[in-house]
């Protein structure tokens, strides 16, 4: 399914923590990432995949540093999951900070949770419930729908 409010394309986001192979062992443990390589010696950086979700994971460099040594959030990530509900009691159960529960439907029309990781990096882990038009909800649409 294809929802216009909230489109879906490869991206690869690169996330900076404190701690690259913990951060690595806790994403695998609590959502679920697989990891797909790591270079370095010492680790200095690892892929990662969830579904077709991928994201590349290192540590502080100049100029970058992980939310947790910052104090705040720097961006929030989506990943589309197919079961956001058993995601959800999975990270629940493994303790991670909730910030946006339970799953819920979003006006935008999709069925959603928020989670705050090891590191403070704020995701969000959906799935399209209903294609909404972004008009439909109050958003002024930039460009023609196709």
């Amino acid at each position: 399914m294809k929802n216009r409010s909230v489109p879906a394309d490869i991206v690869l986001p690169h996330l900076v923590y404190r701690d690259v192979v913990e951060a690595c062992q806790w994403l695998t443990r609590v959502f679920g990432f697989t990891e797909h390589y790591r270079y370095g010696d010492p680790v200095a950086g690892i892929q990662m995949h969830l579904g077709k979700a991928w994201i590349m994971i290192a540590g502080p460099r100049e100029g970058t540093d992980s939310p947790a040594t910052l104090g705040r959030a720097t961006q929030s990530l989506t990943v589309f999951v197919d079961d956001v509900d058993a995601h959800y009691a999975h990270a629940k159960q493994e303790g991670a900070t909730m910030f946006e529960e339970p799953p819920h439907e979003t006006v935008y029309g999709e069925w959603q949770y928020g989670v705050i990781d090891l590191d403070g990096h704020r995701w969000l882990f959906s799935r399209h419930a209903r294609d909404v038009s972004p008009a439909d909800w109050g958003a002024i649409v930039a460009y023609a729908e196709r």
